[in-house]
């Protein structure tokens, strides 16, 4: 790829990839080969994520653990992915800081415009193989979210409909009127 005729040399393997310091304003997952280009989180995304987080806070579990926006999760050998929201535990925390790599309990996905929903259903999967127990897939547009606790276990939240983040943070709930204004 030329840009102002600079010569930009994309990652063809996951070592590549996670030593690749892209300059282009994108943000980038890899899955198995595989190059996944978007952009960061946009301000109505950015405003849920505030929400979510003065739940969390309220709640008291920044005590146990945080929210983190964009964190690189190595879901496999050959997976890292970028959910929009995970949620990691002190002890995750202290364990990445040496060099682990932690599988999120509980992560969230802002859902746009640009998303495509079979690949955002194979994200679900992927997650759930790598042992995140709770996703929440957050539709603004639409004014829903889906709460899954399996692959099998799903449950549409819409209006008042209250999402619960149980088992991982079992007082973690928000109506979806609250959270979607």
């Amino acid at each position: 790829m030329v840009k102002d005729k600079e010569i930009i040399t994309l990652p063809r393997t996951l070592q590549e990839f996670q030593d690749w310091e892209p300059n282009d304003g994108f943000k980038y997952e890899w899955n198995d080969g595989e190059l996944i280009k978007f952009t960061g989180m946009n301000k109505q995304q950015v405003k849920i994520y505030d929400i979510l987080l003065d739940l969390f806070i309220d709640k008291g579990y920044k005590k146990t653990g945080t929210f983190v926006a964009e964190y690189d999760v190595m879901l496999s050998g050959i997976q890292m992915r970028r959910p929009d929201i995970a949620y990691l535990t002190k002890e995750q925390i202290k364990s990445a800081d040496k060099g682990t790599d932690e599988i999120p309990a509980f992560t969230i996905e802002i859902i746009s415009g640009n998303d495509n929903i079979n690949k955002v259903e194979a994200k679900i999967s992927e997650y759930y193989k790598a042992g995140v127990k709770v996703v929440w897939l957050v539709f603004p547009e639409e004014r829903s979210v889906h709460v899954y606790t399996s692959r099998r276990d799903v449950k549409i939240c819409i209006e008042n409909d209250i999402c619960s983040a149980a088992p991982v943070l079992p007082e973690f709930e928000i109506g979806v009127d609250v959270l979607l204004g």
